[in-house]
């Protein structure tokens, strides 16, 4: 299984995640989200509809499902884990 580590900043916008996630689905890899309270809470929000459409297909054992414009293929393997840190300079406070 590959697992990709990625650190992210406030450039992080969600067309990049969303290839990552295209990406993880299809192939059933992990990401590791460093840092993930660095992303602008506007994007944050996008990326939170991103992986709850991901897993929801996961939970519905789905074999395709509809990914931002187009049907991909889904490896249910696939999972996406977050770090923050809280409280350090450049870090946003995550909505409810």
């Amino acid at each position: 299984r590959y697992v990709i580590v990625f650190n992210c900043s406030d450039g992080v916008d969600y067309k990049m995640t969303a290839k990552m996630f295209s990406g993880l689905a299809q192939t059933g890899a992990w990401a590791c989200l460093d840092e993930f309270n660095r992303i602008t809470v506007e994007v944050l929000s996008v990326v939170a509809t991103q992986i709850g459409v991901i897993m929801s297909a996961v939970k519905a054992r789905a074999e395709t499902f509809f990914f931002e414009g187009q049907t991909i293929r889904l490896i249910p393997s696939c999972g996406v884990f977050v770090t923050m840190n809280p409280g350090y300079a450049g870090r946003a406070e995550l909505p409810e």
